[in-house]
């Protein structure tokens, strides 16, 4: 199953006893920090989580696999995210 943004805006408002809308106004606050701060090429690194950053990619040959056909990749950024030892092991080991 996935969260999504009103999974995640039920489960603060649930927890921290906010309104709906003050749950609402935290939730996309948070999003809005995250997006500014990798638009901008800075990490977003949140302990005990992990760590969010941005790479560039360079262009390089790719290929079509409904027709095989070759064609170039542009360079572009992506979004990377390496999760901390404790998500790790929280993960693996279910505690």
């Amino acid at each position: 199953m996935t969260l999504t943004k009103a999974d995640l805006v039920q489960k603060v408002y649930q927890s921290h006893g906010l309104t709906k809308a003050q749950a609402a106004d935290t939730v996309e606050a948070f999003l809005r920090i995250t997006k500014n701060c990798l638009q901008s090429g800075e990490d977003l690194l949140i302990s005990g989580f992990g760590k969010f950053n941005v790479k560039q990619k360079s262009a390089r040959r790719g290929r079509n696999p409904q027709t095989g056909s070759e064609l170039i990749l542009t360079a572009r950024k992506v979004v990377t995210f390496k999760p901390s030892g404790i998500l790790r092991n929280r993960i693996n080991n279910g505690k």
